[in-house]
């Protein structure tokens, strides 16, 4: 058994991101927190709760001392804090919508035509990442361990460092890492790099964005040392060792299997294939980014009717779409294009009694994507890079019955885990996706059985509770150097 994160119960975990698992709405004219579900969350609060440790990060909102309040409340019924970082709507331009969405999220997916290389967004980034710090000074006591998530605060550790924080800090990065040739493409390589090596132990998703980040290291930051310690990576430079490993996240299985076998979520997944009878359905759930390869999946469905026309009528596209980043113009109009592809593809082949693609732009109610999870034949999920991708796993653990195919990029970090139960594709082939689609399609059922049973023995496997333990490993393996 893996030993647990905290080694002792009087040792406490800060946990640092860019936002508090929280969500501040307002009810009847009244402000009332709602709890994120994510898998982060649950793989976390637990530990948080028995060491009574403290959850960092923005709430989203402006600083007042209603929100304050909220909470403290909060954070008493929860046997955790929440601490808040509040910024100003300048520095949230700069820090979150500027340096970290339109500079590290475009380049760290290969995509550098998107990047906005603004020197003022770097200066915020980093005046930022120093508040956060400030923040996790003020409440650290001795032998607490912080755990950093993710690309907005990467220069966290650097920071901590700088006032004098002796404690063991870890950062797990969610997104892709890229390749020497992208990342030399960002002017502050070299103080990223440095700065991810303030931390004792650096996680990655995949053993790909490992080794791009070993490979950017050799070439940018060549004084330091790089050699294999047990299934990791160690990086030596004059007064710190750190631990460089792959940690593939991924969902709570179990409790994603039990909610999608409640009688309501199969009555609705019956509703909603009565809905397109007696078209099958392909399902695509995807947050709003260019990252997702959203037009060029269209654009293979498009070529799947005029290529396949007897599937026309017998299959549909439902295409989910949660809004994200509204307030940058680039999300905008992708939103628009998204929304005259649709138009154009159900102009060209629809019928009275058939849509080929029912687009549906909202976030929905957990039950309700259980809902669509078990009333899909066939899952596409072609992002054009992904860090991980939950969405796989996720239809993969709804499907109670055994039955499902998932089509998955070859580009999605969960590829690296799923490849043998799922069809993989280049989202970027056209032709490909749509020959695979129709695999799918004519594929028989004791197939898609054995390919499902493959799928989720594999994610109730390695769950995001094995994750969480991993790290566990990493941080007694930097104890012992």
């Amino acid at each position: 058994m893996p030993k647990p994160l905290l080694s002792s119960a009087k040792q406490r975990m800060i946990i640092v991101s860019n936002r508090l698992p929280i969500t501040i709405a307002c009810h009847d004219g009244q402000l009332k927190i709602e709890p994120s579900s994510g898998g982060l969350v649950t793989a976390l609060r637990p530990l948080l709760h028995d060491s009574a440790g403290v959850w960092v990060g923005w709430t989203g909102t402006d600083d007042s001392q209603e929100i304050e309040q909220l909470l403290l409340e909060h954070s008493k019924a929860s046997n955790f804090a929440m601490v808040p970082v509040f910024m100003s709507d300048e520095e949230r331009q700069r820090f979150y919508y500027g340096f970290s969405n339109e500079v590290l999220w475009p380049l760290f997916h290969d995509l550098q035509s998107q990047c906005n290389f603004d020197p003022s967004y770097w200066e915020t980034y980093f005046s930022l990442n120093q508040r956060y710090a400030a923040k996790v000074t003020s409440l650290a006591e001795p032998g607490d361990l912080v755990w950093v998530h993710d690309y907005h605060l990467m220069s966290t550790a650097t920071c901590l460092r700088q006032l004098g924080s002796k404690h063991r800090l870890i950062y797990f990065h969610h997104i892709p890492f890229p390749s020497p040739d992208i990342f030399e493409k960002l002017p502050w390589r070299k103080e990223i790099l440095t700065s991810l090596l303030d931390f004792d132990v650096v996680g990655f998703q995949t053993m790909r964005d490992r080794r791009n980040f070993v490979a950017c290291l050799r070439k940018f930051v060549k004084e330091v040392e790089v050699e294999n310690v047990e299934n990791h990576i160690l990086v030596k430079e004059p007064g710190r060792n750190t631990v460089v490993g792959a940690f593939p996240i991924s969902i709570d299985f179990d409790e994603f299997a039990d909610a999608a076998a409640e009688e309501p979520v199969k009555v609705r997944a019956d509703e909603i294939i009565a809905s397109v009878a007696p078209a099958r359905i392909i399902l695509g759930v995807d947050r709003l980014d260019y990252t997702k390869g959203l037009p060029e999946r269209l654009a293979a469905f498009r070529y799947l009717l005029e290529q396949y026309p007897d599937l026309r009528r017998r299959v549909a596209l439902v295409q989910i779409v949660v809004p994200s980043r509204e307030d940058i113009p680039k999300y905008e109009e992708l939103k628009g294009q998204i929304e005259r592809l649709v138009s154009q593809i159900n102009g060209q082949f629809g019928d009275p009694g058939w849509v080929p693609i029912h687009y549906i732009h909202r976030s929905l109610e957990r039950a309700e994507l259980l809902a669509y999870y078990r009333a899909a034949d066939i899952a596409l999920v072609t992002p054009l890079k992904d860090g991980m991708n939950l969405v796989s796993k996720e239809y993969c653990a709804a499907r109670v019955d055994n039955d499902g195919v998932l089509i998955l990029s070859e580009f999605a970090g969960s590829a690296v885990q799923l490849h043998q139960g799922a069809l993989l594709v280049n989202p970027n082939h056209t032709a490909e996706v749509a020959r695979t689609l129709h695999l799918a399609f004519e594929m028989p059922l004791h197939e898609r059985q054995m390919r499902m049973r493959q799928l989720r023995a594999k994610v109730r496997k390695e769950n995001i509770f094995v994750w969480r333990d991993a790290f566990a490993r990493s941080v007694e393996l930097v104890r012992d150097l």
